[in-house]
């Protein structure tokens, strides 16, 4: 961050890249964190295209280390290696979903439920024209 004053005011220069939430790391960010506190589970994903409030932005150290609590589980949504650094429109789309699916009771997982409209925390994002 750069400081600095004009006209008696004092700003500070906020960097465009997302950093990673936890205490003490500078590193950029490059997967989002997401709880499901239902159903006792972490989801680890790319990184989300808007900060998000209950997310956390997680570097990659520290996203291939993460562990979860006992008892609890951890979803890990990797992106195709072929495909690294190149975004897919439906990479938020299979994170929703697989957060979706994780916080259904288990009698309800076999059938797919119709996912349009805004579910909780998550929201769909228009495909790019």
């Amino acid at each position: 961050m750069v400081a600095g004053a004009i006209g008696g005011l004092a700003y500070c220069r906020v960097s465009p890249v997302r950093r990673c939430s936890r205490t003490a790391c500078a590193l950029p960010a490059v997967a989002t964190l997401t709880y499901v506190y239902a159903d006792s589970t972490a989801v680890v994903g790319p990184l989300a295209t808007y900060a998000e409030p209950h997310t956390y932005d997680l570097c990659d150290a520290h996203a291939s280390r993460l562990t979860a609590p006992r008892g609890w589980e951890v979803v890990r949504h990797d992106p195709d290696p072929q495909q690294t650094g190149v975004r897919s429109s439906d990479d938020l789309e299979a994170l929703a979903d697989a957060v979706r699916e994780a916080a259904r009771p288990a009698g309800e997982r076999p059938g797919l439920q119709e996912t349009s409209g805004r579910r909780g925390h998550l929201r769909a994002l228009p495909t790019p024209s």
